[in-house]
């Protein structure tokens, strides 16, 4: 069975100036980032579906990414794999004050006694730490700064929030957010009663991104959810095509109260059938 130094040989072979595959030795970081992205989507549908066979594959594709990044580091003599390693392994540790108190990774496991809120907690206290221990001008430090811009935009929306709310800035609970959802849906009208595009797109914005602090509030990852609902559209749009398929009848040819009425049979049998969203 190979190992995983194996595959760090694999990717240096391929890089390899003379004799290795010329697609791969035309990449550089921006050309594979799109490729780490659709892996990572890849690796969460395979979860999504249940499909562990589908999971051990995708997940080896992910891991070529990192592999494939440390190869440019190396050639760059940046750092080698073996370093990105030991890095998160160090972060980690210390990280879990609560699981390795003395930070020897192999020391003897002890309960943990803090909560899990506790745990939260300590673990945005030292993420502040690191943040500021990077910063080269630490009175401009945000703590905006590490959250990563290529972040889907829910994702990401649910992040920045996340970070303003530690120093207060937040709503102290989730009724006045429904309060202001319904005002960001409002200035929407007002927009398309104004006929602006612009407008409207802005709006648009803003009404998702309190969206997003409405689920952040109910404990609900936005993004998780939106995939969900993304399922469960895809899923009756497939009973009704199925359902035309049967009676013969071309998509194309029905009212939108015909479709409507199927909708509903399938959000019927769904009610019925248990794990349906």
């Amino acid at each position: 069975m190979y190992k995983l130094q194996d595959l760090l040989t694999l990717m240096a072979r391929l890089r390899d100036p003379q004799y290795g595959c010329p697609w791969d030795v035309k990449q550089n970081y921006a050309t594979i980032v799109p490729h780490t992205l659709e892996e990572a989507y890849e690796v969460a549908d395979a979860i999504e579906r249940g499909d562990f066979d589908d999971l051990r594959g995708e997940l080896g594709d992910l891991l070529f990414q990192v592999v494939y990044y440390c190869q440019l580091a190396r050639e760059e003599g940046r750092f080698e794999f073996d370093a990105v390693v030991d890095g998160i392994t160090r972060k980690l540790i210390r990280r879990h004050p609560h699981v390795f108190p003395t930070g020897d990774l192999y020391a003897p496991l002890e309960t943990p006694r803090l909560s899990e809120e506790q745990v939260k907690h300590r673990w945005e206290e030292i993420k502040a730490q690191e943040r500021a221990e990077k910063a080269h001008v630490p009175e401009q430090l945000s703590l905006l700064d590490d959250v990563p811009s290529v972040l889907p935009a829910l994702s990401r929306a649910g992040k920045l929030q996340k970070r303003a709310a530690q120093v207060g800035f937040d709503w102290p609970e989730a009724l006045p957010v429904v309060d202001k959802v319904r005002e960001e849906l409002d200035e929407v009208l007002e927009a398309m009663a104004d006929n602006d595009p612009a407008a409207i797109s802005d709006e648009i914005g803003d009404l998702l991104f309190v969206v997003v602090n409405l689920a952040r509030h109910l404990k609900v990852d936005p993004e998780n959810a939106l995939r969900a609902a993304n399922s469960k559209f895809e899923r009756r749009f497939r009973f009704i095509e199925q359902a035309l398929r049967d009676a013969r009848r071309p998509i194309e040819d029905c009212s939108l109260e015909e479709m409507d009425a199927l909708w509903g049979e399938a959000k019927r049998q769904e009610k019925n059938t248990p794990n349906c969203g």
